[in-house]
Protein backbone atom coordinates (compact mmCIF):
# COMPACT_ATOMS: atom_id res chain seq x y z
CA UNK A 1 0.00 0.00 0.00
CA UNK A 2 2.88 2.35 0.75
CA UNK A 3 4.21 2.02 -2.79
CA UNK A 4 0.78 2.76 -4.26
CA UNK A 5 0.34 5.79 -2.01
CA UNK A 6 3.74 7.29 -2.85
CA UNK A 7 3.26 6.49 -6.55
CA UNK A 8 -0.02 8.40 -6.57
CA UNK A 9 1.50 11.32 -4.66
CA UNK A 10 4.47 11.58 -7.03
CA UNK A 11 2.18 11.21 -10.06
CA UNK A 12 -0.01 14.05 -8.76
CA UNK A 13 3.08 16.22 -8.21
CA UNK A 14 4.23 15.51 -11.79
CA UNK A 15 0.79 16.32 -13.18
CA UNK A 16 0.75 19.48 -11.07
CA UNK A 17 4.09 20.67 -12.39
CA UNK A 18 3.14 19.76 -15.97
CA UNK A 19 0.07 21.94 -15.41
CA UNK A 20 2.38 24.97 -15.27
CA UNK A 21 2.94 24.54 -18.99
CA UNK A 22 -0.24 22.80 -20.16
CA UNK A 23 -3.23 24.79 -18.90
CA UNK A 24 -5.61 21.89 -19.50
CA UNK A 25 -3.95 19.95 -16.63
CA UNK A 26 -5.11 20.68 -13.09
CA UNK A 27 -1.78 22.10 -11.84
CA UNK A 28 -2.13 23.28 -8.26
CA UNK A 29 -5.26 21.18 -7.75
CA UNK A 30 -3.24 18.00 -8.40
CA UNK A 31 -0.58 19.09 -5.92
CA UNK A 32 -3.22 19.90 -3.31
CA UNK A 33 -4.87 16.52 -3.98
CA UNK A 34 -1.55 14.80 -3.25
CA UNK A 35 -1.83 15.99 0.36
CA UNK A 36 -5.18 14.24 0.70
CA UNK A 37 -3.76 11.10 -0.89
CA UNK A 38 -0.97 11.18 1.69
CA UNK A 39 -3.52 11.62 4.46
CA UNK A 40 -5.70 8.77 3.22
CA UNK A 41 -2.82 6.35 2.67
CA UNK A 42 -0.66 7.29 5.63
CA UNK A 43 -2.02 9.89 8.06
CA UNK A 44 -3.29 13.43 8.29
CA UNK A 45 -1.51 13.73 11.64
CA UNK A 46 1.60 15.58 10.37
CA UNK A 47 -0.58 18.31 8.89
CA UNK A 48 -1.80 20.84 11.38
CA UNK A 49 -3.92 23.89 10.83
CA UNK A 50 -0.85 25.98 10.02
CA UNK A 51 0.09 23.62 7.16
CA UNK A 52 -3.38 23.86 5.62
CA UNK A 53 -3.46 27.65 5.98
CA UNK A 54 -0.08 28.08 4.27
CA UNK A 55 -0.90 25.64 1.46
CA UNK A 56 -4.37 27.12 0.94
CA UNK A 57 -2.96 30.64 0.73
CA UNK A 58 -0.39 29.56 -1.86
CA UNK A 59 -3.16 27.73 -3.74
CA UNK A 60 -5.37 30.84 -3.82
CA UNK A 61 -2.47 33.10 -4.83
CA UNK A 62 -1.66 30.67 -7.66
CA UNK A 63 -5.15 30.92 -9.13
CA UNK A 64 -5.25 34.70 -8.85
CA UNK A 65 -1.72 35.12 -10.19
CA UNK A 66 -2.33 32.78 -13.11
CA UNK A 67 -5.03 34.96 -14.61
CA UNK A 68 -3.81 38.31 -13.31
CA UNK A 69 -0.24 37.95 -14.60
CA UNK A 70 -1.36 36.81 -18.06
CA UNK A 71 -3.83 39.69 -18.30
CA UNK A 72 -1.16 42.06 -17.00
CA UNK A 73 1.09 41.18 -19.95
CA UNK A 74 -1.63 41.97 -22.45
CA UNK A 75 -2.70 45.17 -20.66
CA UNK A 76 0.90 46.35 -20.21
CA UNK A 77 1.34 46.29 -23.97
CA UNK A 78 -1.89 48.20 -24.57
CA UNK A 79 -4.34 45.35 -25.02
CA UNK A 80 -8.08 45.61 -24.63
CA UNK A 81 -10.58 43.20 -23.13
CA UNK A 82 -10.98 41.63 -26.59
CA UNK A 83 -7.29 40.75 -26.74
CA UNK A 84 -7.36 39.31 -23.21
CA UNK A 85 -10.30 37.10 -24.19
CA UNK A 86 -8.58 36.16 -27.47
CA UNK A 87 -5.35 35.32 -25.65
CA UNK A 88 -7.20 33.13 -23.15
CA UNK A 89 -9.04 31.29 -25.92
CA UNK A 90 -5.74 30.84 -27.77
CA UNK A 91 -4.05 29.56 -24.62
CA UNK A 92 -6.70 26.87 -24.18
CA UNK A 93 -7.26 25.96 -27.85
CA UNK A 94 -3.70 26.42 -29.15
CA UNK A 95 -2.19 23.15 -27.88
CA UNK A 96 -5.06 21.20 -29.47
CA UNK A 97 -4.99 22.99 -32.82
CA UNK A 98 -1.19 23.06 -33.20
CA UNK A 99 0.13 20.38 -30.83
CA UNK A 100 3.84 21.23 -30.93
CA UNK A 101 3.73 25.03 -30.88
CA UNK A 102 0.13 25.85 -29.98
CA UNK A 103 0.99 26.83 -26.43
CA UNK A 104 2.99 29.77 -27.78
CA UNK A 105 1.20 30.52 -31.05
CA UNK A 106 -2.31 30.21 -29.55
CA UNK A 107 -2.17 33.07 -27.02
CA UNK A 108 -0.21 35.26 -29.43
CA UNK A 109 -2.63 34.70 -32.32
CA UNK A 110 -5.65 35.00 -30.03
CA UNK A 111 -4.47 38.35 -28.68
CA UNK A 112 -3.64 39.65 -32.16
CA UNK A 113 -7.00 38.55 -33.58
CA UNK A 114 -8.88 39.89 -30.56
CA UNK A 115 -7.15 43.25 -30.84
CA UNK A 116 -7.79 43.46 -34.59
CA UNK A 117 -11.48 42.66 -34.03
CA UNK A 118 -11.51 45.53 -31.53
CA UNK A 119 -10.32 47.80 -34.35
CA UNK A 120 -6.58 48.12 -33.75
CA UNK A 121 -4.07 48.22 -36.58
CA UNK A 122 -1.66 45.35 -37.27
CA UNK A 123 1.33 46.98 -35.56
CA UNK A 124 -0.56 47.57 -32.32
CA UNK A 125 -2.12 44.10 -32.50
CA UNK A 126 1.31 42.47 -32.86
CA UNK A 127 2.59 44.49 -29.90
CA UNK A 128 -0.33 43.23 -27.80
CA UNK A 129 0.33 39.69 -29.04
CA UNK A 130 3.89 40.04 -27.79
CA UNK A 131 2.48 41.22 -24.46
CA UNK A 132 0.41 38.04 -24.25
CA UNK A 133 3.61 36.00 -24.56
CA UNK A 134 5.34 38.09 -21.90
CA UNK A 135 2.35 37.50 -19.61
CA UNK A 136 2.29 33.78 -20.43
CA UNK A 137 5.98 33.24 -19.68
CA UNK A 138 5.80 35.35 -16.52
CA UNK A 139 2.77 33.37 -15.39
CA UNK A 140 4.59 30.07 -16.01
CA UNK A 141 7.55 31.25 -13.91
CA UNK A 142 5.25 32.34 -11.08
CA UNK A 143 3.43 29.00 -11.18
CA UNK A 144 6.66 27.01 -11.19
CA UNK A 145 7.95 28.93 -8.16
CA UNK A 146 4.72 28.70 -6.16
CA UNK A 147 3.93 25.08 -7.01
CA UNK A 148 7.52 24.08 -6.22
CA UNK A 149 7.11 25.86 -2.89
CA UNK A 150 3.97 23.80 -2.22
CA UNK A 151 5.83 20.55 -2.87
CA UNK A 152 8.93 21.59 -0.91
CA UNK A 153 6.81 22.67 2.08
CA UNK A 154 5.01 19.32 1.98
CA UNK A 155 8.30 17.41 2.03
CA UNK A 156 9.80 19.62 4.75
CA UNK A 157 6.63 19.29 6.81
CA UNK A 158 6.92 15.50 6.66
CA UNK A 159 10.61 15.56 7.54
CA UNK A 160 10.30 17.93 10.51
CA UNK A 161 6.94 16.77 11.93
Amino acid sequence: MDILGWTLIILLFIIGMAGTIYPILPGAIAIYAAYFVYGLFFSFEPFGVFFWIIQSLIFIVLFIADYAVSAWGVKRYGGTKASIIGSTIGLIAGPFVIPAFGLIIGPFAGAVIGEMIAGANLERSLKVGWGSLVGLFTSVIVKIVLQSAMIILFVLWLIFN
